[in-house]
């Protein structure tokens, strides 16, 4: 796959395991997380960045590199695959990735072909994006409220990275 995958998490334990799987699932480009503007550079590179997030005791934590991701400036970057990957399938923890506009939520276990399956889903197919002054991310009835937000699809492509193919302000139900 011609893309780049940053982990966001610790060195050891569950984010160097990351860094190995990144590897296996045939990622030219395994970096650690330093920065957007790291992210940033890399997408001129390889234009499709993923971000693959590991376990953590609580993921609020993970807020601020989330909102960092989901509101960057370049749209390589706001638009680029969040996953994150839970030791254990707690709905909390799932509902406060869902808040914070993460793509996917990956349970244990962590097999190659699960893990390609639900990134393959990711890309070269149109997804549907929700933004309001505090959420940026995949289009979720939870996000549906009565004020303005942009609808916005996209689609994601390793060669040309991500494509916004309509852009529209609406009015939630």
């Amino acid at each position: 796959m011609k893309a780049s995958a940053y982990v966001v998490g610790p060195s050891d334990g569950p984010g160097a395991a990351l860094m190995d799987m990144g590897r296996a699932l045939g990622f030219p480009v395994v970096l650690p997380f330093h920065s957007v503007a790291a992210a940033e550079a890399q997408s001129q590179q390889t234009p499709l960045v993923f971000f693959l997030f590991a376990a953590v005791h609580d993921v609020r934590i993970l807020k601020g590199v989330a909102d960092q991701i989901r509101f960057a400036p370049a749209r390589r970057i706001r638009f680029s695959p969040m996953l994150y990957f839970s030791e254990s399938p707690s709905v909390d923890a799932i509902s406060r990735c869902i808040e914070m506009g993460f793509d996917d939520v990956i349970t244990l276990p962590f097999t190659r072909p699960r893990v390609m399956a639900r990134i393959t889903r990711l890309i070269d197919h149109m997804q549907v994006y929700h933004e309001t002054s505090a959420y940026l991310g995949p289009e979720r009835k939870v996000h549906r409220g009565t004020g303005q937000f942009r609808r916005i699809e996209i689609i994601r492509s390793p060669s040309s990275g991500t494509s916004v193919l309509r852009d529209e302000m609406r009015v939630g139900l």
